[in-house]
């Protein structure tokens, strides 16, 4: 049965997750190779800033901020994530006196990124060939 959005709303924010770094179980009959995924990477804004880091040599912050589509401190939370697990380098600095934050794509960066599209590219296989 259903539940009506105030319903769902009353269980709060972070009902029905899982922790932090606990991986849910693939569904009866997905490809077992589905549970191996780097779910740091797989969420839609970090994959999508590794992404376009991976095209470009450096982007700034207002052009991800642009190119995501999202806010400041969306940006912000995620750049921080991908930046702790050592996928993307920060640098800050000023021009005049507009402070300025750039990110690139570190080599582990780069490795993970080819990792997952190589996971994807594996599940999108075993899909099609079922």
């Amino acid at each position: 049965m259903a539940r009506s959005g105030a319903a769902r709303s009353r269980q709060g924010a972070g009902a029905g997750r899982e922790p932090r770094g606990v991986e849910k179980r693939a569904s009866v009959g997905a490809p077992e190779r589905a549970v191996g995924l780097d779910r740091l990477i797989h969420e839609r804004l970090r994959l999508g800033i590794v992404s376009a880091l991976a095209v470009s040599e450096k982007l700034g912050f207002v052009e991800l901020k642009r190119l995501m589509k999202t806010t400041d401190g969306n940006l912000s939370v995620h750049a921080r994530r991908l930046e702790e697990a050592g996928y993307v380098a920060c640098e800050k600095s000023f021009a005049g006196r507009v402070p300025r934050t750039e990110y690139r794509l570190t080599e582990a960066g780069r490795k993970a990124l080819e990792r997952y599209l190589d996971h994807m590219e594996a599940l999108i296989r075993a899909t099609r060939e079922r």
